[in-house]
């Protein structure tokens, strides 16, 4: 079959599309950055990769007319923009309307249990999504899921951060709000064995593991499953808004997500039935194997995806190739170039930066420099990398965000997303057998300036030292 991906670089739809291919299906991928897609190479001819921006009607023109069914992968959960709902509404009827013109028979929908009447925000539009959605011309199944359990999703890495660094918490009382987690293998095999299912067609599940939980408990396991003792006493006294900060300051969330995700956790999340096992033939697994699984992965640096590298985890305003041209004039710089000893170390080295393995040069002070961040609302050291020494257009690398990254051309590119008042990039690559290293400021108004002019010191203690480092 001929199927069409949307989120093809989201948490799902990057783990979605090798099972894809190994059935033997071709598949379009949309993306809004093409420099974000990886294709497997000896997958080359089962993938087209479009660039296509569901809020911008024009550009759904490129989907072909061919298809034979589509998956529609596209959430927001940042909750930064007070208008999201809005936003989700506009790109679902887009989708809807250009689906219409195609031959697709199936349109599948990964969505989040919404069987309450009071629903929040952020549920109340994955709700008006699949209205829509079920209102075009090809046939719509619904899966609907609730927190799913799977190394780099956000609920897993915000139960870790709170189970590894808080021995006892303080926590809100919607922590005794029950839900229904799911492990990411069986949502990806639901997702799968849906396809082209006519008993399926026009409906839609909830889709759950055996176990239902409250946000408590789950804590409470995952601790058990990381051999910790935790305690957990919860207090009615703490409003939303401190809630959302707590997330925010003790785990890897960012505030936008976190405000969403307290919003959320207040309805419980819990399957009608599980009707959709039976009729696939999946059999669940507990809670407790899908964090074992998951730490599995993470053991083997096997992450396939991670919400990390989302472009909501940090502040981009626009898209990743908005960025990559580094602008020359009305800036501030620091050129520093060493010889190298070795060009592949020294590539390496380069390739391995932030995250567990820290920054060659002054850590301590690039870790004094995330908690600053940190204070002021910024995205600080909390994203780390997903993996330990390869990294791809679009990753999150501490409150850095790669713009390039080719091993062969031995270069990257970086985008600052901390909070600066103005815009940094930073450049390494291996040239006739010398690094150059070059940081690019550009000051927003007189405080970008001044700003520039305040820590010159630090970067003449840690840009020398970071790339004699790197060049040795």
């Amino acid at each position: 079959m001929k199927i069409l991906l949307s989120g093809a670089t989201g948490y799902i739809g990057k783990r979605l599309l090798p099972l894809l291919l190994e059935e033997g299906h071709n598949v379009i991928c949309c993306v809004r950055n093409e420099a974000r897609s990886k294709v497997p190479d000896d997958r080359e001819d089962q993938v087209e990769v479009i660039k296509v921006d569901f809020l911008e009607k024009e550009s759904l023109r490129v989907i072909p007319g061919d298809i034979d069914a589509a998956y529609y992968l596209i959430h927001s959960m940042s909750g930064g923009s007070k208008d999201f709902d809005e936003k989700e509404e506009a790109a679902a009827i887009n989708f809807r309307d250009a689906l219409n013109k195609t031959n697709a028979r199936q349109v599948i929908y990964l969505s989040g249990i919404i069987n309450e009447d009071k629903l929040s925000k952020h549920l109340a539009s994955r709700k008006r999504v699949e209205e829509i959605l079920h209102s075009g011309k090809y046939q719509c199944t619904t899966l609907r899921a609730g927190i799913i359990i799977g190394s780099g999703s956000a609920s897993f890495e915000i139960m870790r951060d709170l189970v590894e660094k808080l021995p006892v918490m303080v926590a809100p009382k919607w922590l005794n709000t029950l839900c229904q987690p799911i492990a990411i293998r069986d949502v990806l095999t639901c997702l799968l064995r849906s396809l082209d299912r006519r008993e399926l067609y026009d409906k839609n599940f909830d889709i759950g593991g055996p176990d239902v939980l409250t946000y408590k408990e789950m804590l409470l396991e995952f601790a058990r499953v990381r051999k910790l003792k935790r305690r957990i006493h919860t207090v009615p006294v703490m409003t939303p808004r401190l809630s959302s900060y707590w997330l925010y300051f003790v785990t890897s969330t960012s505030y936008p997500l976190a405000t969403s995700l307290v919003d959320s956790m207040k309805v419980n999340v819990v399957c009608r039935n599980n009707e959709l096992m039976r009729i696939l033939k999946v059999q669940p697994l507990s809670y407790q194997e899908a964090v074992q699984r998951a730490f599995d992965r993470i053991q083997q640096s096997h992450i396939l995806s991670s919400w990390k590298d989302s472009l909501i985890s940090g502040r981009l305003g626009k898209e990743l190739s908005e960025y990559v041209e580094v602008p020359e004039y009305g800036c501030f710089t620091d050129l520093r170039s060493y010889p190298v000893k070795s060009e592949q170390a020294t590539v390496d080295r380069i390739f391995s930066l932030g995250g567990k393995n820290g920054w060659p040069y002054g850590n301590f002070l690039w870790k004094i420099r995330g908690y600053l961040d940190k204070m002021v609302g910024g995205v600080g050291l909390r994203r780390g990398r997903t993996h330990p020494t390869e990294i791809y257009a679009g990753d999150a690398l501490d409150f850095w965000r790669v713009l390039f990254a080719d091993r062969e051309d031995k270069r990257i590119l970086l985008f600052a997303e901390m909070k600066v008042p103005g815009e940094a990039w930073l450049e390494l690559k291996v040239r006739d057998g010398k690094l150059v290293q070059k940081a690019t400021f550009r000051p927003r108004g007189i405080w970008g300036r001044l700003y520039w002019y305040l820590v010159s010191p630090m970067h003449e203690i840690v840009f020398p030292g970071m790339a004699r480092k790197l060049a040795t």
